[in-house]
């Protein structure tokens, strides 16, 4: 099949997926569902995690609700080109405390033919674009927003309001320092914070 002069192949075309939105809504679940779903399919998978994430497992990807998947721990995203070579389908979890070098790998996997799916927190703690994430979204074929739950309005969550004091942006998070918040909840919390 020809696209524009161009030989198309879906079987060989390689793409971008990203997974993202706050802290418990499911972006590693999600992650570890497709990577599995490839498994099944027979293709041959890699998963990659920063170094830095040792919460659960130091080297396994694993989700709030304990699944998990054997996964590669690395230093810089410029490692995984190393390491991709047999592999049909690249998974990559929390992608925002990676290197900006994670947006040119992810497109040369991808020119590669490969089937590269994304996860990754879309904002920080203060609501601002988290890292490499805004320029993967841009770059991705196909991007799923996740939501968490808000405890206290019962609707969709879009931020992770960080009950914990600090200012650093890097902070691994469990649910005694994150809390999945609305819109709503979130500049209200922050007011009290901020004492106005």
């Amino acid at each position: 099949m020809y696209q524009r002069g161009i030989e198309f192949n879906q079987q060989k075309g390689g793409w971008i997926e990203v997974v993202c939105g706050p802290m418990f809504s499911g972006k590693t679940e999600e992650l570890i569902r497709r990577m599995r779903r490839a498994q099944i399919a027979g293709q041959k998978v890699e998963i990659f995690k920063p170094v830095s994430d040792v919460r659960y497992d130091n080297q396994e990807v694993v989700s709030h609700d304990k699944n998990s998947i054997p996964s590669t721990p690395i230093e810089n995203s410029s490692n995984m080109l190393l390491l991709v070579n047999e592999v049909q389908v690249v998974g990559i979890d929390e992608a925002q405390f990676f290197d900006d070098g994670i947006i040119e790998v992810a497109n040369a996997i991808a020119n590669q033919g490969k089937r590269v799916v994304i996860a990754g927190l879309d904002k920080d703690f203060k609501g601002r674009p988290f890292g490499p994430m805004p320029d993967l979204l841009a770059t991705a074929e196909y991007v799923t927003k996740l939501h968490a739950i808000c405890r206290r309005t019962g609707g969709p969550a879009h931020f992770s309001f960080r009950i914990v004091e600090g200012d650093q942006t890097f902070l691994l998070g469990e649910q005694n320092e994150y809390e999945p918040v609305s819109r709503l909840v979130y500049n209200e919390l922050n007011k009290t914070k901020s004492g106005h």
